[in-house]
């Protein structure tokens, strides 16, 4: 499928600012992250720019973005729905939790902060769905797709919290182990992911959707348009192979392990040394997932392109 700019951003800027979230809020409620009132507010801030930088970048893809909150209403059935009905929940803990800091209320901060946390992983997994759900496409209806959205998620949250404690002068420890530990996870996820749809069988043949196998090899006669349409400028995207290996390459390597090599150095070195490495890191990382997130759209095949095969 044809890969959007605004889909791509979306789901790495609003992704990193709920893993953002999410950490400070489990690890602030749990005392493992010692900042002060003021970084937690800057870092609540930062995490809320990305989710509505991400979310308003997503509008962009709308035939008609003044349309919008009528997707709200289809909670029950549409995935997008969720998402976006989940989205709205999340500010509110989220910005009652940064008053409650402002006015000194830390007890209720912590537990506003725990159910943000919660909301922002609630998020990112209707997130996921949206694309887990389109069974079509065999490239996105795959188990490991939620797991990587998470994951993912959560590593981009990490190495950013990671980089603004250590530009405070603060401890960073603890969100760099988990850099490093889900930086690895999802290296290892996006490995086994990728070679699952390389292996997997497609779920059908231009013999299968025509019910014509039975004859023998199907061969479409005549193309089903004359001319470009909407079906081939988005469905019929296609990138190849080559340059989806290097690609593959350059997330698993720069993009998932360099951020968690970095991290690891970044503990044994300390100082200012360290301090640089974590934004070296998180650089890598946000560079590591928009290609990952390109190539996801990329590599993905609907079955519709089938009739357009062969002609």
């Amino acid at each position: 499928m044809k890969p959007a700019g605004s889909i791509v951003f979306f789901t790495v800027a609003s992704g990193a600012g709920y893993g953002l979230l999410f950490w400070l809020g489990l690890l602030g409620a749990t005392g493992q992250v010692a900042g002060s009132a003021g970084f937690t507010l800057v870092a609540l801030v930062l995490a809320l720019l990305l989710v509505t930088a991400g979310l308003c970048s997503s509008l962009l893809h709308l035939g008609h973005a003044e349309r919008a909150w009528r997707a709200l209403s289809q909670w029950r059935s549409s995935w997008l729905s969720r998402e976006g009905v989940a989205a709205i929940i999340t500010y509110v803990p989220a910005v009652l939790g940064g008053v409650c800091l402002l006015t000194g209320a830390a007890q209720a901060a912590q537990v506003l902060g725990l159910l943000a946390a919660v909301c922002a992983l609630a998020t990112v997994y209707c997130t996921s769905m949206i694309y887990a759900s389109l069974k079509p496409i065999k490239e996105w209806a795959h188990p490991l797709v939620p797991a990587g959205y998470v994951v993912l998620a959560l590593f981009s949250g990490a190495c950013l919290l990671a980089v603004l404690l250590a530009l405070a002068g603060q401890d960073a420890t603890v969100p760099a182990l988990q850099a490093l530990v889900f930086g690895g996870l999802a290296a290892a996820l996006k490995w086994q992911y990728w070679r699952s749809i390389d292996t997997a069988r497609p779920i059908a043949t231009l013999e299968s959707a025509t019910g014509l196998g039975r004859i023998g090899t199907t061969r479409p006669l005549d193309p089903p348009h004359t001319q470009s349409n909407y079906l081939m400028r988005e469905m019929g995207f296609r990138v190849a192979r080559k340059h989806a290996v290097s690609l593959r390459t350059l997330t698993l390597w720069a993009g998932l392990a360099g951020p968690a090599v970095l991290a690891a150095l970044a503990l044994a070195l300390g100082g200012a040394l360290a301090a640089l490495l974590r934004v070296l890191a998180a650089l890598l990382a946000v560079g590591g997932l928009l290609v990952e997130r390109w190539l996801m759209f990329a590599e993905a095949t609907h079955t519709v392109t089938l009739y357009y095969r062969g002609t």
